[in-house]
């Protein structure tokens, strides 16, 4: 008798465990899907530090490559994307990642809220080069960029890379000088038309958002952050940092995005 009652207790433990375990996942599979996109001059691997912590708390997590040809080729790649991605979808974006997640959520409903991350955030008609002009102080100038012209289908253009010699001391401002060197020598190029490229349908207008705010940005202006921030009703959040907060800050970028999540219903 007290070997079945032994036995039988412990597949009653066995059983409560499968029970919680089965819990534990339908818990986790109610966390919407993070997807992170990167802006120009960079990679995916900007997010590295956001990845390991919103995977650590459960998240699925995507970073996929934007291709930084301009917002409408840009923004219908990530769209496609978001297509295959069952339930709730938080999409951030970094910097010209901004444009780029406003076009792409665009009449998606899985897509429950946006994370701007000293990004643009532009209106219809709006582009990077054309609000940039009401904002004239970026330290970004045409003198801290390399072209590259290439030829297209119709005719030409050029990628964009940041000089060495303003890098770290425009792009990558607050970091080491090893860290920037690093992301200094894999950056990737923005075509320089996508500098023209006009916003079409934004999200914003219909999606909540957040926005993390860099008070020492040299490559968007803090008054043009605030602009533009201010105008989508986003829940700001500042920090004292330069352009790649994501990068120097992650732990708090990460909070922002999460507080984005926990929305999610």
């Amino acid at each position: 008798m007290a070997n079945f009652l032994s036995n039988a207790l412990k597949h009653v433990l066995i059983a409560a465990s499968f029970t919680g375990a089965a819990a534990t996942g339908a818990a986790a599979a109610t966390k919407p899907t993070i997807v992170l996109v990167h802006g120009a001059f960079a990679d995916a691997s900007s997010w590295n530090g956001e990845v390991t912590r919103l995977q650590r708390a459960g998240y699925r997590v995507i970073a996929p490559p934007n291709q930084l040809r301009g917002i409408e080729n840009d923004a219908a790649s990530v769209a496609s994307l978001l297509k295959t991605i069952n339930g709730p979808i938080v999409l951030v974006g970094h910097s010209y990642g901004g444009p780029v997640i406003e076009a792409a959520a665009y009449g998606n409903p899985n897509v429950k809220a946006l994370v701007f991350v000293s990004a643009y955030l532009l209106d219809e008609g709006e582009s990077v080069a054309g609000l940039g002009e009401k904002f004239p102080t970026s330290q970004l100038t045409p003198a801290a960029l390399t072209k590259v012209p290439f030829a297209t289908a119709t005719g030409e253009d050029a990628d964009l890379y940041v000089n060495p010699q303003a890098f770290h001391s425009v792009f990558a401002s607050g970091l080491p000088e090893a860290q920037a060197s690093i992301l200094q020598a894999t950056q990737r190029p923005l075509a320089a038309s996508a500098l023209s490229g006009k916003a079409t349908a934004p999200a914003w207008k219909s999606i909540p958002s957040w926005a993390v705010l860099s008070t020492e940005d040299l490559v968007i202006p803090p008054d043009e952050q605030q602009y533009m921030y201010d105008r989508a009703k986003a829940k700001i959040t500042p920090v004292a940092a330069g352009h790649t907060a994501l990068v120097s800050h992650p732990e708090l970028v990460t909070k922002v995005i999460e507080e984005a999540a926990a929305t999610v219903r």
